[in-house]
């Protein structure tokens, strides 16, 4: 998808629609070289970056455990809302993105820092 919406701040990019992302179910999306996991989580939508911090598993594959993604590499936690390491061996927070639900489709600013400095 290429499509791009511009409101306060930096361009906005959608990575897929809003139906697509079920509870339980996260999205990988990889968007340029960046691979995002999009989750839907009590009628919220959330996106971070989908490697895990601490091994190559890929968290839209992992298990949604309440408000955490557990990855699916060493059984390692993420909160979904903020990207925080819940449980070992994951230590190191996840990137973050605000995302933005337009017209059906779901947007983040792929500039936007939240979590862990770049």
């Amino acid at each position: 998808m290429s499509a791009e919406v511009q409101i306060t701040g930096g361009p906005l990019v959608a990575l897929c629609a809003a139906a697509d992302v079920q509870p339980d179910a996260p999205v990988r999306v990889v968007q340029d070289t960046e691979a995002y996991a999009v989750f839907s989580l009590d009628g919220r939508f959330y996106a971070t970056q989908d490697q895990c911090t601490h091994g190559p598993g890929s968290l839209a594959e992992g298990f949604v455990v309440g408000a955490e993604i557990e990855c699916p590499f060493h059984q390692g936690r993420f909160d979904i809302r903020t990207g925080y390491a819940t449980a070992a061996p994951c230590t190191q927070a996840l990137r973050t993105w605000t995302v933005h639900p337009i017209d059906g489709q779901l947007f983040i600013d792929p500039t936007e820092h939240r979590g862990v400095e770049r």
